[in-house]
């Protein structure tokens, strides 16, 4: 679909590190007790998860250069995706993004604390990434957070989105759209709209179409209308049923606007949610890596659905199934399971 030329990585992606603190399930943050720590953000969980397919990655952030900025190196070393392009930041106010969650258990929602302002990625400049990276990767993959973060990362992503273009990489972007970074739709839709002309591979759920776009009608006619009026080549869309804070069904939808072709497939149901968070990135990853591995929207869908739905049941930001275990996964949807165990 796309033939890729060879290069040294599959994809590369640029993005905030951020440091989740956890107290345990069954306790809120307001109480006393241990904090579990896990690494994320949202880019870095999308190259995780392909690196773990098997796919050729590396990732592009700012870190502090003390102990926290290590600890992230070793979690990006460790989990194969290639750290050489990371910049290290030795300024006096350096620091790593944070966040806490607290599980949920119904009635009570999950919740999110950021701590996340002036962390040393927001100040990460084009012009201190070595260049030779940019003509090094089939596909540049970053998202709305990156661009929502600050005025510095705003500029930061529209300068590498405009040098991977430029070095021949396909342009990938998830809106993930995040109220507390924009206020509203309308300021996140001003500043995507500008870098549209650039994207290759658009992920947007129906409700951004919806209300950021302003699109109406049958989603398969605002797909269709969306790729074609912007230029893109590969709309990706995410559906999700609660069932309940515990068990949700969850598919995607995939209009190729090269071959004027939609893909779908029956919903990953009653999936057991041990923890949500991530699970968008691994559904990313998993299409990315089916389409760098395969150039095939087909099997792009089939991983990201299988992806997708496998973090819900996965503690932490990262996901971490390997080939094996996600092609089972996608047999058995197909198929059917033969067995309750894996021996």
């Amino acid at each position: 679909m796309f033939n890729f030329s060879e290069k040294k990585f599959d994809v590369i992606s640029c993005g905030e590190i951020i440091m989740r603190l956890s107290p345990a399930i069954g306790k809120i943050l307001i109480q006393d007790g241990p904090l579990d720590r896990n690494l994320g953000g949202a880019e870095l969980n999308v190259v995780t998860g392909i690196s773990t397919l098997g796919g050729k990655t590396s990732f592009l952030s700012k870190i502090p250069d003390h102990d926290l900025g290590m600890y992230a190196k070793r979690c990006i070393d460790l989990s194969g995706v290639n750290s050489d392009y990371l910049v290290y930041d030795s300024s006096k106010n350096k620091r790593l993004a944070l966040y806490y969650y607290e599980y949920g258990s119904s009635p009570r929602k999950p919740s999110v604390v950021y701590d996340r302002n002036d962390s040393s990625f927001q100040f990460l400049h084009s012009n201190e990434i070595n260049p030779e990276v940019y003509s090094s990767t089939k596909v540049f993959h970053t998202s709305g957070i990156s661009l929502g973060l600050c005025e510095n990362s705003k500029v930061l992503v529209k300068d590498l989105i405009k040098n991977f273009k430029k070095g021949g990489a396909l342009i990938s972007f998830d809106v993930n759209f995040r109220r507390n970074l924009w206020g509203d739709e309308e300021n996140a839709r001003k500043e995507i709209v500008t870098i549209l002309p650039e994207i290759d591979i658009l992920f947007a759920s129906e409700e951004t179409l919806r209300k950021m776009f302003k699109q109406t009608g049958r989603m398969e006619e605002i797909m269709k209308n969306f790729a074609k009026d912007n230029n893109i080549s590969l709309l990706i869309s995410t559906q999700r049923t609660v069932n309940s804070p515990k068990s949700h069904n969850f598919t995607s939808i995939i209009y190729s606007a090269i071959e004027d072709k939609f893909y779908s497939e029956k919903s990953y149901n009653n999936i057991e949610i041990i923890d949500r968070i991530g699970s968008g990135d691994a559904y990313v990853a998993g299409v990315l890596y089916g389409l760098t591995t395969f150039d095939c929207p087909l099997k792009a869908l089939k991983y990201g659905n299988a992806l997708g739905s496998l973090k819900n049941t996965l503690l932490g930001d990262v996901v971490a199934f390997s080939k094996n275990t996600v092609d089972s996964i996608i047999k058995d949807h197909e198929e059917g399971s033969s067995s309750e165990m894996n021996r």
